[in-house]
């Protein structure tokens, strides 16, 4: 008798029977399935129906389990979240034993590594008569837990850089550049995966009808021109096949002339060996060296460096970026590739775009000399240590053509005109480039700062970002922030 049985239960509630109807009708899958037509009720409430259960057959008062976030918008790009499974993803992960009201991990780590999180269901088995009255218990079958997950992100750090960016749209990541582990992913503006817990919360719509997309995990997914950072590849390309040595010098009067083009720089830089290039960034000498390479050069070391791919960190929704070429502007675009376009390839404008994770790693390949990582956010998996294969060899560069870019690198934070001498700080050694890539529509360059500190207790390479930021200054400034603190800490 449902309807004597649902006025019962919205008196003992407290809720308006029409409202419990409506929840029936919506939530009911199935004859024999279980329907939840009340959730969070008090205790004293739940006793008075579980003593009163033997009145009306079919009800039940079970314990459930919620996902908790303690640290709130803290991590929440790296842990994702969990809510009940939908029509789409129902239909691809039958065969994996997923049903319906399943609840499964929705991005970040909640989703990739959700089949380690979830455990199996329990359930009975039971005979019914022809009226769908249960006449006896068949099988009972236990409910098994999910594994206990541990990542390789510090939470200190990861709460030290969120609040660095503060309200600022960015990006902090931060790897150990020895092991490739995660130790901070930042992603900003953030959102609370507490709030897709709780059932039609309001401010699920909020996320995903804010223009600022707190949802985007930014260090993975967001796809950025890098601006001067990109400096790096073109370097180590220059001198790889001997277009560019050391002492090769360029003048630079503040500006490049094409035809009637000029292609400005930050300053008039006077001559510049390849050094002062770096760490003054001086765009004119990296036109110079664009033009000596070409096109095609240039790309090809950009992707062996790792852009235009993903990083393959264990995150889902990785973006790729993308390197642009002269084949793939004709086939795409249907127009040539000029001069001009080289210009702008040289320092990481036009049509280039890279991730702030593929950044990071970028600089742990310098650091490395070469030796490539992959970066992870997970460390163990119940009590099993979880070990990523590492990435064998190198990427095919000489430590010789290295070593000289880092020499400049260090130059850009040790040398009082370098474009990073606001982080030359006493308690670590880093090195670092900065980059100010401009945007369209009138609106603010982004700040970018990437690079390596080798000699710290722990061996980081890092990239902070901010989008529509404005000068890499600003990008500088927290990064010297940011260390000093996690000095302070004894990470670094």
């Amino acid at each position: 008798d449902s309807d004597r049985l649902l006025s019962y239960v919205s008196q003992v509630l407290n809720l308006e029977k029409e409202e419990i109807i409506k929840t029936y009708q919506k939530k009911k899958i199935s004859p024999f399935a279980p329907v939840p037509i009340a959730e969070d009720i008090p205790m004293a409430k739940a006793v008075i129906l579980e003593e009163n259960k033997f009145l009306y057959p079919g009800l039940m008062v079970r314990v459930g389990s919620r996902r908790s976030y303690p640290y709130g918008t803290i991590g929440a790009h790296v842990l994702g979240y969990v809510g009940q499974i939908n029509r789409s993803r129902k239909s691809r992960l039958k065969e994996y034993g997923y049903v319906t009201q399943d609840i499964i991990g929705y991005s970040g780590v909640e989703e990739y590594y959700d089949t380690y999180l979830s455990g199996e269901n329990g359930g009975f088995q039971i005979e019914v008569n022809s009226r769908g009255e249960q006449v006896q218990l068949l099988g009972f079958k236990e409910p098994l837990q999910g594994q206990d997950i541990t990542l390789t992100v510090d939470a200190r750090v990861q709460e030290l850089a969120m609040g660095f960016l503060e309200d600022r749209r960015g990006a902090i990541i931060i790897l150990d550049m020895e092991k490739g582990d995660v130790l901070a992913m930042v992603s900003s503006p953030s959102f609370d995966p507490n709030n897709f817990v709780k059932e039609n919360s309001p401010e699920i719509m909020k996320y995903f009808s804010n223009k600022a997309a707190p949802l985007l995990n930014r260090t993975i997914g967001g796809q950025y021109p890098p601006g001067s950072v990109f400096k790096v590849i073109l370097a180590i390309a220059g001198l790889e096949t001997d277009k560019v040595v050391p002492e090769t010098k360029f003048q630079c009067p503040g500006y490049y002339k094409l035809g009637r083009r000029r292609f400005r720089c930050t300053h008039a830089h006077g001559i510049q060996n390849l050094n002062q290039g770096i760490a003054h960034s001086c765009n004119v000498y990296f036109y110079n060296l664009g033009l000596r390479l070409g096109p095609d050069p240039i790309a090809e070391y950009a992707h062996l460096f790792g852009l235009g791919k993903t990083t393959n960190v264990d995150l889902p929704y990785e973006a790729s970026g993308f390197i642009p070429g002269r084949m793939s502007r004709k086939s795409a675009e249907q127009r040539g590739w000029y001069e001009g376009d080289t210009l702008n390839f040289s320092i990481g404008q036009g049509d280039v775009l890279v991730t702030p994770i593929q950044l990071a790693a970028i600089m742990a390949k310098v650091a490395n000399n070469g030796r490539e990582i992959r970066p992870h956010v997970i460390k163990r998996i119940g009590k099993s240590l979880f070990e990523r294969p590492h990435e064998e060899g190198t990427i095919g560069v000489s430590k010789k053509a290295v070593e000289i870019v880092k020499a400049g690198l260090r130059a850009a934070v040790g040398d009082y005109s370098g474009t990073a001498h606001l982080v030359d700080i006493d308690e670590v050694v880093v090195f670092g480039k900065t980059g100010t890539a401009q945007t369209s529509g009138g609106r603010l360059s982004h700040s970018w700062f990437a690079g390596f500190c080798p000699e710290a207790k722990t061996k980081i390479s890092f990239c902070i970002f901010l989008e529509h930021g404005g000068s890499s200054y600003y990008a500088v400034r927290i990064a010297k922030n940011l260390f000093l603190k996690m000095v302070e800490l004894g990470v670094l």
